[in-house]
C-alpha cells in the first residue's frame, strides 16, 4: 500500500472474468488512489488479479456459492469486514448495480461512501427496480453511468437523478495504437460474449449477403457463451467462411483488432430488454485503426460517430449492416477517413487517463462529503 494515496476498494461480486478488462484498465490508471480489489470470490477463467485482494471465499465450490448468497441476503461477514477495515480504504468504488447492493453491508459496517458504476444490463433489464435497489438509491453515494444512454435509462428505472454522473470508462491509448493496415483486409472480426444482446446472429446473415457480392470476405467470432453452439449452427447452415476462437486474452484480441478491415458488434436489445451501453471495444477497435459496422442500438452511437468513424445501420437491419460492412471492405477512400478520423475521435472523448482523473474527483468529492458528514454526526453527539 502507498502510504501517500488513500486506498479504494473496487468492488465486484466475481473477480474477474475475462470480458471486464475495462474494470482493470480504470483501476490500473488510479492516480490518486490506491487500488484494492475486494469481491465475494473469483471465477475461472478469470484476469489476473493482485494477490492483495480481499475475498469472502477463495475456492469455486458449492459451499463458496452458499457463503456468497447468504452474504448477499444477510451482510453477515465479520471475518470479511475486518480485512476490508485493515485496508485503510476511504471509498468503496462497487461495479453494476447489482454489485453495488452487495457492498451495502461493508459500506455501512466501515462507514464508507459508497460509489457505484452502472454499466448496462443493471439499467434497463425489465424488474422492479425499486424493490430491488431502494436502500441503494437512498445509500449510495453517487452512481457513475458509462453513457448518457444508461444514464437516461437508470434515470427511467428510478435511480435519483441528483446521484447519476456520466463518465466514460475509456481506453489505454498506448496499448491501442493505430496500426499501419489491415494485414487480413477481407477479414470481418466480431468481439464479444456470445449472448443475445451482442447480436452476433445478425452479423452471420449480413456475412452471407456480403460473400455473395464479396467472396473473399471472412468472419473470425472472438467469445464466448451460452449461444456459440447455435451461432456455430447457423454459421455452418448459411455457408459462410467463419472461425470461432472462443474467448482470447487481451493481448490476442489486440492482435485480431490490428489484422482486421471491419470490426462488427451488432448488438441489439435482448428479449428481457438488456442492451448495450456501450461497448470498450468499439473505442478499441476505433483507436487501433478499425473502422465499426454496428447497429445504432443504446450507447453505440456515443462512441461510434457514424459516417465518420464508421457505419451505422438500424437495429436489426441486417441488409443495411451488410451493405455498411461491404462498403468498409471494398470503399478505399471512405475506409481512410474512418481510420484517419477514429483515433482522434476517440483520443478526444474516451482516453483512459483522463476519464479516470475525472473518475478520481468523484472519489475525493464522495470523501469529503463524508468527512463532513462524520464531523457534524461527532459535534450532534457531543451536544
Amino acid at each position: 500500500m502507498n502510504p501517500g494515496k488513500p486506498a479504494v476498494l473496487i468492488f465486484k461480486e466475481s473477480l474477474l472474468p475475462l470480458s471486464e478488462t475495462f474494470i482493470a484498465a480504470q483501476a490500473g490508471a488510479l492516480t490518486r488512489f490506491e487500488p484494492r480489489y475486494i469481491g465475494l470470490g473469483r471465477v475461472t477463467p478469470s484476469l489476473s488479479v493482485p494477490p492483495n485482494a480481499i475475498l469472502l471465499t477463495s475456492t469455486v465450490s458449492p459451499m463458496a456459492s452458499l457463503r456468497q448468497k447468504l452474504y448477499r441476503r444477510m451482510g453477515l461477514a465479520p471475518r470479511f469486514h475486518r480485512q476490508a477495515a485493515c485496508s485503510g480504504a476511504a471509498l468503496i468504488h462497487a461495479h453494476f448495480a447489482s454489485g453495488g447492493r452487495s457492498a451495502l453491508p461493508l459500506a455501512r459496517s466501515l462507514h464508507m461512501p459508497l460509489v457505484v458504476t452502472l454499466h448496462g444490463a443493471d439499467v434497463t433489464t425489465r424488474i422492479n427496480y425499486s424493490k430491488r435497489y431502494a436502500r441503494l438509491w437512498e445509500e449510495a453515494d453517487t452512481f457513475v453511468c458509462v453513457s448518457e444512454f444508461i444514464r437516461q435509462k437508470a434515470r427511467e428505472a428510478g435511480f435519483p437523478e441528483h446521484k447519476l454522473r456520466v463518465r466514460y470508462t475509456g481506453i489505454d491509448l498506448t496499448a491501442f495504437q493505430h496500426s499501419p493496415g489491415p494485414a487480413m483486409p477481407n477479414l470481418v472480426l466480431f468481439v464479444g460474449r456470445l449472448v443475445e444482446k451482442k447480436g452476433c446472429a445478425y452479423l452471420l446473415r449480413a456475412m452471407q449477403l456480403v460473400q455473395h457480392r464479396y467472396p473473399h470476405a471472412r468472419t473470425v467470432i472472438i467469445g464466448e457463451g451460452p449461444l456459440r453452439p447455435a451461432l456455430t449452427d447457423l454459421a455452418r447452415q448459411l455457408q459462410i467462411s467463419c472461425d470461432f476462437l472462443g474467448s482470447q486474452p487481451a493481448a490476442e484480441v489486440r492482435k485480431w483488432l490490428s489484422l482486421a478491415r471491419v470490426f462488427c458488434a451488432p448488438s441489439v436489445t435482448a428479449a428481457d430488454g438488456d442492451r448495450e451501453g456501450p461497448g470498450m471495444v468499439f473505442a478499441e477497435a476505433q483507436s487501433i485503426g478499425t473502422p465499426v459496422a454496428s447497429f445504432a442500438h443504446g450507447g453505440i452511437p456515443e462512441i461510434v460517430h457514424n459516417g465518420e468513424t464508421g457505419l451505422l445501420a438500424p437495429e436489426g437491419d441486417a441488409e443495411r449492416l451488410a451493405d455498411n460492412i461491404y462498403l468498409l471492405l471494398t470503399d478505399e477512400q471512405l475506409w481512410r477517413r474512418c481510420v484517419e478520423r477514429g483515433r482522434t475521435w476517440i483520443s478526444e472523448r474516451f482516453d483512459l487517463q483522463r476519464q479516470t482523473r475525472e473518475l478520481e474527483e468523484i472519489y475525493f468529492a464522495a470523501s469529503r462529503k463524508a468527512t463532513r458528514c462524520s464531523s457534524t454526526a461527532r459535534i450532534a453527539t457531543a451536544r
